[in-house]
C-alpha cells in the first residue's frame, strides 16, 4: 500500500521528520534574512558604510539566491533531496556564522553572496521533499506548514537580536548561525528519500538539462506556465520585502505615528501571516488552486489600502496582522503548485528556478518603494503595491496548468 495513502490522516514517522526538518530549515533560513535587517543600523555605523555599500548586501545576497537555486535544485533532482538540503543548510549556516568575523564590506558582500547560494537552494528541495512524502490533497496544507516555521524564524530573530544587540554587537548575532549544522545530523540520520524520487531516478533517460529545458519551455503552453508563475512570485517577493522593510518607516514619516518598537508590530504582522497561511493551505486542499490564490490575490489588492487608515498603535497592529494574513498567506501555495505541475525528475529544479527569479527580480521593490516614498505620498505606494496584485491575479487566472488542478482537486 502507499504509504502517502496510508498515513493520509496520521503522519509516519517519516513524514514528522520531513515536516520538522524543512519547517526548521525554513526557520533558520529566515532567522538569517532577519539578523541582517536588524543588524544593518549598527554595521552601517560600525563601518561607516555608504546607503548604496549596505543596500548592496541584500542585493547581493538574492543574486546568490538564484545561483544556489539553480544550481542546488538540479543537484537535488541528481543526487537526491536529502543529501543536497543538508549541504545548502550547512553553507548557509557555516557563512551566516562567519559574520561574526566580518571587519570590512567585502567579507560581508562574499559571506552573503554564499549565504544566499545556500539559502537560495534550500527552498526548492525543501518543497520537493514534502511534495514526494504527503498525498497531493496535502501538499498545499503541509508546504504551508512549513512556510510558517520561516514565520516563526522571523520572530525568533526579532527577540534574539533585540537581546544580543545592544549587549554584544551585532557580530555575536551572527554566531547563532551555527546552529542549522545540528540540524543537518537530524536531518540525515531520519530523513529518506521516496519512492517516488527512487522511481524516477530509475527510469531517467536524458540528460536533467535537457529535461528541464524541455518540461519548463518547450512548448507556449509550457513556457507561459513557468513565466506566469515567475511573474506571480516576483510580485510575493515584491510584496513581502516592500511591506516588511518599508511599511515602520511610512507609518513613521507619513501617518506622524510613534513606532519605536518596530518589532512589535512586525511581530502582530507575521502571526497574521503564519494564520494566512493555514487558512490558505486548506483553501487550496480543499477548493483548488484557482479559488485560493483568486481570494488572497484580489484581498491583498485590496487591503494594503487599509494601512493609511491607521491612527494610532493598536488599529496598525490589527491592520498589519491583516494585511500580512492576505500578502504572505499564500507564499507556501507556489511550492505546492510547482511541485503539482512538473513532474518528479526536475521538481527541486522547477521550483528552486521559478522561486529564486522571482526573489532577484521582487526584491528591488524596496528601491522602487523608496522612490516612491521620496516623490509621491503614502496613497501612491499602496496603489502600486495593489497593482502589483492585480497583475498577478490577471496572470493567475490564464494558466491552463492551475484550471487543471482546481478540476482535479473537485
Amino acid at each position: 500500500m502507499d504509504t502517502m495513502v496510508k498515513h493520509r490522516h496520521s503522519l509516519s514517522k517519516n513524514q514528522k521528520w520531513v515536516i520538522a526538518s524543512t519547517s526548521s530549515g525554513f526557520a533558520l533560513e529566515n532567522m538569517d534574512v532577519l539578523f541582517l535587517s536588524f543588524a544593518m543600523s549598527s554595521m552601517i555605523a560600525d563601518l561607516h558604510l555608504s546607503g548604496g555599500a549596505a543596500g548592496f548586501i541584500s542585493t547581493i545576497t538574492n543574486l546568490g539566491m538564484l545561483v544556489g537555486g539553480i544550481a542546488f535544485g538540479i543537484l537535488g533532482d541528481k543526487i537526491g533531496r536529502v543529501k543536497t538540503f543538508s549541504h545548502t543548510v550547512i553553507i548557509f549556516a557555516i557563512s551566516t556564522a562567519l559574520m561574526a568575523f566580518a571587519n570590512n564590506i567585502y567579507m560581508i558582500y562574499g559571506l552573503r553572496f554564499l549565504a544566499g547560494i545556500g539559502a537560495g537552494g534550500e527552498y526548492g528541495v525543501g518543497i520537493a521533499l514534502i511534495a514526494e512524502n504527503f498525498h497531493k490533497e496535502q501538499i498545499g496544507k503541509m508546504t504551508s506548514v512549513a512556510a510558517i516555521g520561516g514565520q516563526i524564524g522571523a520572530i525568533l530573530a526579532a527577540l534574539i537580536a533585540a537581546w544580543i544587540i545592544p549587549t554584544a554587537g551585532w557580530h555575536m548575532l551572527f554566531l547563532v548561525g551555527i546552529i542549522p549544522v545540528v540540524l543537518t545530523i537530524f536531518i540525515r540520520k531520519h530523513v529518506h528519500e521516496s519512492e517516488q524520487f527512487l522511481e524516477a531516478k530509475a527510469s531517467e533517460k536524458n540528460s536533467l538539462l535537457s529535461d528541464v529545458a524541455k518540461k519548463m519551455f518547450s512548448t507556449t503552453r509550457l513556457a507561459w506556465q513557468t513565466l506566469g508563475l515567475m511573474i506571480m512570485m516576483t510580485v510575493q517577493i515584491a510584496g513581502y520585502f516592500g511591506l516588511m522593510n518599508w511599511l515602520p518607516t511610512i507609518v513613521q514619516k507619513q501617518l506622524n505615528l510613534n513606532v519605536s518598537n518596530s518589532s512589535l508590530w512586525m511581530i502582530a504582522t507575521i502571526i497574521g501571516m503564519s494564520i494566512g497561511m493555514m487558512t490558505f493551505g486548506s483553501i487550496f486542499d480543499y477548493f483548488g488552486p484557482r479559488r485560493a490564490f483568486a481570494i488572497f490575490l484580489i484581498g491583498s489588492a485590496l487591503m494594503v489600502y487599509t494601512l493609511s487608515l491607521a491612527q494610532n498603535m493598536a488599529t496598525l497592529l490589527v491592520i498589519g496582522a491583516v494585511v500580512g494574513f492576505f500578502s504572505n498567506g499564500m507564499f507556501g501555495g507556489y511550492g505546492a503548485v510547482i511541485s503539482r505541475l512538473y513532474p518528479t525528475e526536475i521538481r527541486s529544479s522547477a521550483n528552486n528556478i521559478i522561486v529564486n527569479v522571482g526573489r532577484a527580480i521582487g526584491g528591488f521593490s524596496s528601491v522602487v518603494i523608496g522612490i516612491l516614498m521620496d516623490r509621491y505620498n503614502l496613497g501612491v505606494v499602496m496603489g502600486f503595491l495593489s497593482a502589483l496584485y492585480i497583475i498577478s491575479f490577471i496572470v493567475m487566472i490564464t494558466l491552463p496548468g492551475l484550471k487543471d488542478l482546481s478540476k482535479v482537486t473537485k
